[in-house]
C-alpha cells in the first residue's frame, strides 16, 4: 500500500511525495493584487511538499473580494508571480495556481461594485474590507449574458498562470465561494438553466472546467470541492446526488485530480455532522483523489490503504511547519500555527516559523 512518501502521478505532473500543501489565504499581497517578495520566500520555504496549491488567486477584480489577496488578471500580476514560481522550482518543488472568485463574500469597497452570486442573497459572515469587518452586502444575481465573460476570465487566468511559471491550476469550487454558491441549493434559487436541478447547478462548474482544460490541458487542471457541511453560509440539503454527479462530470473531463475539503464531527477548526462524501464520490471519479480532513499522524494511512485517498493535503500544519514532509517522515513534533497572524501583512507568523534545522542550530 502507498505511503505519504511515495511518488504519485497527478496528470502531467509526477509529485515526489503525497504530502500536498493545501490552498491557504494569507493576505500578503498588495491592494492591487500583486504578489510580493515575501510571498516568494514563503512558498520556497515549503517546496518540499509533493505539490503546493497556491492561495486563492482572483480571476478578476470582481472576483478578488478579500483584502490583500493576489490576482492573475493582468500582465503586471503575471510578471510579479514569476519570482514566486521560480523560487519554488529552484528549491525543487512544484506549484499550481488556485483560481478563485469570491462571489457574494466580496464587498463593494474592495471590488469596486456590488458583489455577485447565483441569486440575491446575503452571506451570514462579515465581509473583509480595508477598514475592518463590515456587514455582508446583498449580492446581485449574475445575468445569463454575463456568463461567457465569467468563463473567459477563468480561461485567461489559467493561461496567465502558465505564463507566470505555475505547473498547473486548480479551480476553487469550494468553501462558499462563487462556484459553490451556484452548486448548493440554499444559495442558488435561480429558475433558469443555472438553477434548480443538479444538472443545472453543475452547469457553471462544467463550463469553467471545460474552458480551463481547453486552455491549459485537462492534465494540468484540478478542482477543489467542499461537499459535506456548511461553509460561509453555503450548504446543500441533499449533497450526495449533487457531488456524485460532480465527480462523474469531472471524471469525464479528465482532470488531473480532485481535492475535497471534508470537516469532521470532532474537527478542531470546522465541525459538521454531515457525513463525508468522498466514499460515494470515489465510485464516480477514477482520477487521483486528494483529501483534506484535519488528518492527524495516525489516521491518514487508512484512507491511503483503502484507496479512498491517493494523497493528503495539509493546511495549518504547513503554515507552522515549512518542513512538514520531513517532520511527518521522522515523526518529529509539529509546531502550532498562530491564528492571530493568519491574515496580517507582515513576516511574523508567515516566513519566520523555524524548521527542525533552525531549532538544532540554536539548541
Amino acid at each position: 500500500m502507498p505511503t505519504l512518501f511515495e511518488p504519485l502521478a497527478l496528470g502531467a505532473l509526477t509529485v515526489p511525495n503525497r504530502v500536498i500543501m493545501a490552498p491557504l489565504t494569507r493576505s500578503r499581497a498588495t491592494r492591487d493584487g500583486m504578489p510580493t517578495p515575501m510571498m516568494a520566500e514563503y512558498y520556497a520555504q515549503r517546496a518540499s511538499a509533493g505539490l503546493i496549491i497556491s492561495e486563492a488567486i482572483g480571476v478578476s477584480r470582481q472576483g478578488n473580494g478579500f483584502t490583500y489577496t493576489p490576482g492573475l488578471w493582468n500582465e503586471a500580476q503575471v510578471d510579479a508571480w514569476k519570482p514566486v514560481t521560480r523560487g519554488v522550482h529552484e528549491a525543487g518543488g512544484l506549484i499550481i495556481a488556485q483560481l478563485a472568485h469570491t462571489g457574494r463574500a466580496g464587498h463593494h469597497t474592495v471590488i469596486g461594485e456590488q458583489p455577485v452570486s447565483s441569486s440575491a442573497t446575503v452571506s451570514p459572515v462579515a465581509a473583509w474590507t480595508y477598514d475592518g469587518p463590515k456587514p455582508a452586502e446583498m449580492s446581485r444575481p449574475l445575468r445569463v449574458e454575463e456568463f461567457p465573460g465569467l468563463v473567459a476570465s477563468y480561461s485567461r487566468a489559467a493561461k496567465n498562470a502558465i505564463a507566470a511559471g505555475f505547473d498547473g491550476v486548480q479551480i476553487h469550487a469550494a468553501n462558499g465561494m462563487l462556484i459553490d454558491q451556484f452548486l448548493r441549493d440554499n444559495s442558488n434559487a435561480r429558475a433558469d438553466e443555472y438553477g434548480g436541478s443538479v444538472e443545472n447547478r453543475l452547469r457553471l462548474l462544467r463550463q469553467l472546467t471545460q474552458a480551463v482544460a481547453e486552455a491549459v490541458g485537462p492534465d494540468r487542471t484540478s478542482v477543489r470541492l467542499s461537499p459535506n457541511g456548511e461553509t460561509w453560509g453555503v450548504d446543500d440539503s441533499d449533497p450526495t446526488p449533487l457531488f456524485t454527479a460532480a465527480a462523474s462530470m469531472l471524471d469525464a473531463i479528465g482532470i488531473a485530480f480532485l481535492e475535497l475539503k471534508e470537516p469532521r464531527p470532532d474537527g478542531r477548526f470546522l465541525k459538521t455532522d454531515v457525513p463525508r462524501q468522498s466514499p460515494m464520490m470515489r465510485r464516480h471519479f477514477r482520477g487521483a483523489l486528494v483529501l483534506n480532513c484535519e488528518y492527524e499522524r495516525a489516521d491518514h494511512q487508512a484512507d491511503l490503504d483503502s484507496g479512498l485517498a491517493d494523497a493528503i493535503s495539509y493546511g495549518r500544519a504547513f503554515i507552522a511547519n515549512p518542513d512538514l514532509v520531513r517532520r511527518l517522515r521522522e515523526r518529529a513534533p509539529l509546531s502550532e500555527a498562530q491564528q492571530e497572524t493568519f491574515y496580517t501583512q507582515g513576516a511574523e507568523g508567515y516566513t519566520d516559523y523555524p524548521t527542525l534545522e533552525d531549532r538544532k542550530a540554536v539548541a
